[in-house]
């Protein structure tokens, strides 16, 4: 079930280029929007992720064990299409107060200001769980993509060498972001 402060979050955003999105929460529901999603991914973006998203029993799961105090996933949907997957991996225990953006775009919806707009809801809903850090892995060749974190308040924290492993075994250097959410006073 949705939190109360999630129950009612849409938003409508507008990109460069004039096309309308609706930004929403996941829901049980979208099973089928999902496997249409995650079943055009092309081979070498399938590289990128940590599960076989054209799994549909993988995708059901996802969809029939959906706990928004763990993961808050967010869509991006065009009519009843979607283009775009976010979503905040909540710590526990010590780090409880510290969430995990992750980020996955359709193609043609890259490089149109979708990716901003959607992290930017995800740093929004953060704060109104009362997080306190968000944070990102971000492929270090994938230049663009720290920038685009950068210009939304991420810094990069290290750049941990040979991080990610790529299904054939190749490596990739990853750039761990974090973001602050509340900002310290010193008191004096």
């Amino acid at each position: 079930m949705l939190p109360e402060q999630l129950k009612n979050f849409r938003e409508m955003v507008t990109l460069k280029d004039g096309a309308y999105v609706l930004l929403r929460p996941m829901t049980a529901d979208d099973e089928k929007c999902l496997q249409e999603f995650y079943s055009a991914v092309s081979e070498d973006d399938m590289r990128y992720f940590r599960h076989y998203v054209k799994d549909s029993s993988l995708i059901h799961e996802w969809c029939q064990s959906l706990d928004y105090d763990k993961i808050l996933p967010i869509l991006a949907l065009v009519k009843d299409h979607a283009v775009g997957s976010a979503s905040l991996h909540f710590g526990d225990g010590p780090h409880r107060h510290v969430a995990e953006v992750r980020l996955f775009l359709a193609k043609d919806f890259r490089k149109r200001g979708l990716g901003m707009k959607m992290i930017k809801a995800l740093i929004e809903l953060a704060r109104k769980q009362g997080l306190s850090i968000l944070q990102a892995e971000v492929i270090a060749e994938q230049t663009r993509v720290v920038k685009a974190f950068e210009a939304l308040g991420f810094k990069s924290q290290a750049t941990l060498d040979d991080y990610f492993l790529f299904p054939d075994g190749d490596t990739r250097d990853v750039v761990f972001m974090m973001m602050p959410l509340r900002v310290k006073t010193d008191d004096f």
